[in-house]
């Protein structure tokens, strides 16, 4: 069997249970994101960023910003507008000016674009499905559950804006 080198590996038996935890919760998030990545290039000739630019908008059939979905994707303005330049010239979505505001452009769906989201989003989900497939539908639900409690106990702490 070859050896897995990833983040966890960076931990041993030594080191604290909660750091440990942290690496594997890591690499088994890139391992999924990594299946994820690989597929929707395979399968869609697409990227993860793209595909996360288009379920944005799906969520938000009126359009959004470029500066909303620099903040929901969390990457640079300049990302987004690459992303939103390469979709347009795919007639995936369309850049709209505001009515109130000939400054504010939205981004949103054609009717393309949503027919090419719904059929690479029953795949995502088929894939995600799959990979979560070696927890019981309970262990699914008590992870879930025990990583919202984490995740409710680091905002409730907070100190700093982000």
């Amino acid at each position: 069997m070859i050896e897995r080198v990833d983040l966890e590996s960076r931990s041993g038996s030594g080191d604290h249970l909660s750091l440990r935890l942290w690496l594997r919760l890591l690499s088994v998030t890139n391992l999924v994101e990594g299946r994820a990545r690989t597929r929707l290039r395979r399968e869609f000739s697409t990227t993860l960023a793209r595909f996360d630019l288009l379920a944005q908008l799906e969520r938000r059939p009126e359009g959004l910003t470029m500066s909303q979905l620099s903040r929901r994707l969390m990457v640079t303005g300049g990302n987004v507008t690459r992303l939103t330049d390469q979709l347009e010239s795919e007639s995936l979505v369309v850049r709209e000016v505001s009515d109130g505001d000939r400054r504010v452009i939205a981004v949103r769906m054609t009717a393309a674009g949503r027919r090419t989201f719904a059929a690479m989003a029953v795949q995502h989900e088929t894939w995600i499905v799959e990979m979560f497939d070696a927890l019981s539908a309970k262990e699914r639900s008590s992870l879930y559950a025990l990583l919202a409690k984490v995740k409710r106990h680091i905002v409730s702490t907070e100190t700093e804006q982000p």
